[in-house]
Formats: C-alpha cells, structure tokens, sequence
C-alpha cells in the first residue's frame, strides 16, 4: 500500500497499536484519515465519517447488513479493514441513494413494504443492486439464492422478492424506452439547413 504512513498509539489498556495513513474515496469525494490498522471499514464509515446507513449486525459476515461497495464490488464491511480500502473507491447507500442510482428499487420496497424496521434495508438495496447488475432476467429462485446472504427478522423475504421482481420490470421497461428514444433522435432528419463534415459518409 503505497503513498501511506504508519504510527502507534496507545490504547486504554496502555497497549501500543499500530495506525496507517490512508487516502479513499468515498461516494466521490476524497478522504484522508489516519486508522487504526485494526478497525474495520464499516465501523471507518460510521464513527469517522458518519455514515451510518451501513449497519453492523451479525460481526460474522453473515448477516449481510453491513454490504458497502468497494471497487465496484459488493463487499462486507464488517469483514474488510479499512487500510484495504487504500486507493479504492467505497460507494455506501447514503451516496447511490443520493445519486438515484437505487431510485426504483427504492420505490419498488416501498409499494411491496419490503422494509419494516429497515435495518437489514442499506444491504438489501445494495445487494439487490449488485444481482440487476449482474443478471439481466434472473429468475424468482434466483433472486431468491442471491439475497440468501442477506438476513431479514422482519418480512419473511417474500416482498422482498416481489419487490426485486418489479424493479427489474421497470428497469428494463425504461431502458426499453430510452434506447428507443435515442433511436428515434438519431434517424430525425436534420433541422439545421447544413451539413457538418461528421454526416458525411465517404
């Protein structure tokens, strides 16, 4: 891990622990924090940035509700240490919420209530995101067996997958009709009275 400074400091206990320098990005903006090399990236987010909508539950990597991405990459972050996160860019559900980038699953959970008490909900939605993302038309057990790694007390997970099943549907129906909305744009005749150099086919 390159361009990162290390030091110790003493704990409580009077132990001494070793910190490192790290530089991340973090929903596009740049951070520069000094860690302890122990402390994991989830609890990074939360105590030092205040971002808490990753959630700590089981510690074990189990329960799924501390998922941030990393790299482009769903990953626990109860289970990843923050110095792996050098160099990296971390998204959490504060910035694709903001972004819009979980726009329609987000309203899809609200119409199938998927979400209750919503502490398992960060991971829910990011995870959910990772399987549109990976798979175009994945079918009800497939849904099913990608989310088996996220725990809900709540919902019994069945609107949970309803509300999976819709979002793929609207997804696909707005990218149905922005790819026929470009197409249209790209064979309307042109307004301007001239040609330019790049419509000229040779």
């Amino acid at each position: 891990m390159t361009d990162s400074v290390f030091g110790t400091s003493a704990s409580a206990t009077g132990a001494v622990e070793q910190r490192m320098r790290i530089q991340l990005e973090v929903n596009g903006q740049r951070i520069e924090r000094e860690v302890l090399v122990r402390q994991h990236l989830v609890d990074f987010l939360r105590e030092e940035l205040g971002l808490t909508g990753s959630h700590l539950g089981c510690e074990h990597g189990v329960c799924g509700a501390c998922s941030v991405i990393v790299d482009g990459e769903l990953v626990r972050g109860c289970l990843t240490l923050a110095v792996q996160a050098q160099g990296k860019a971390v998204e959490t559900i504060e910035g694709l919420s903001d972004s819009g980038q979980l726009a329609i699953l987000q309203q899809a959970f609200l119409e199938h209530n998927a979400m209750q008490c919503g502490f398992c909900t960060p991971g829910m939605l990011l995870t959910a995101r990772a399987l549109m993302q990976e798979l175009l038309e994945p079918s009800r057990e497939v849904i099913r067996e990608y989310m088996s790694g996220n725990y809900c007390r709540c919902t019994g997970y069945q609107a949970i997958v309803d509300a999976i099943e819709t979002a793929i549907r609207r997804s696909k129906a707005l990218g149905a009709a922005n790819s026929l909305g470009s197409a249209k744009e790209s064979l309307a005749p042109s307004t301007s009275g001239t040609v330019s150099a790049s419509e000229v086919s040779l």
